[in-house]
C-alpha cells in the first residue's frame, strides 16, 4: 500500500518573497520593471556577464593603454607618457558644432585606431541621431546659454 503523509506547505505572498517594496509591486504581485524609477536600464545594470570574456573585453583598451605607457615611461621616461596622455585629452575636447558628427579623426590616429575598421566606421555611431536639429539652440544649450 501507498503511504500518504501530510505535508505542510509554506506559501508566501508573492511580494514579500521578491523583497520587493508594496508600491513597486504590480497588479499580481510581480514587481513593476518598467514603472519602477531605474527602468530597463536598472535591470540590466543588475545582471550579470553573459560571458566570462565580456567584462576583460570592456576594459581591454584602457588595459593596453596602461601597457603601452608603462613601456614609454621606462624607454623613454617619464615625459612620454604625460605628453601622450596630454595630447590625447586635448584631441578630446575638440569637436564640430553639436548638430554636426564629429569623427575625432585626431584622437583616433593618436590612439592608433585610424588603421582599424569597426562598427562605427561602416554603420556610423548607433548613438548619433540621424536628424539634424537647430545648430543655434543645440550650441547655447552646450554653452550652458539656454537650459
Amino acid at each position: 500500500m501507498c503511504e500518504i503523509s501530510k505535508m505542510s506547505l509554506n506559501v508566501t505572498t508573492p511580494a514579500s518573497s521578491l523583497d520587493v517594496p508594496l508600491h513597486q509591486t504590480g497588479q499580481y504581485g510581480v514587481k513593476e520593471t518598467m514603472k519602477s524609477a531605474q527602468g530597463l536600464s536598472g535591470v540590466k545594470s543588475t545582471l550579470v556577464a553573459a560571458h566570462p570574456l565580456e567584462a576583460s573585453e570592456a576594459l581591454v583598451r584602457k588595459n593596453q593603454d596602461q601597457v603601452d605607457f608603462t613601456m614609454l615611461r621606462n624607454v623613454q621616461g617619464m615625459h612620454a607618457p604625460l605628453r601622450l596622455q596630454m595630447e590625447r585629452h586635448i584631441a578630446s575636447k575638440v569637436q564640430r558644432l553639436p548638430c554636426l558628427h564629429s569623427s575625432n579623426v585626431a584622437l583616433d590616429t593618436l590612439r592608433g585606431l585610424d588603421e582599424h575598421i569597426d562598427f562605427n566606421d561602416v554603420l556610423n555611431d548607433p548613438t548619433a541621431p540621424e536628424v539634424m536639429g537647430d545648430p543655434h539652440i543645440m550650441t547655447e544649450r552646450r554653452a550652458g546659454i539656454l537650459q
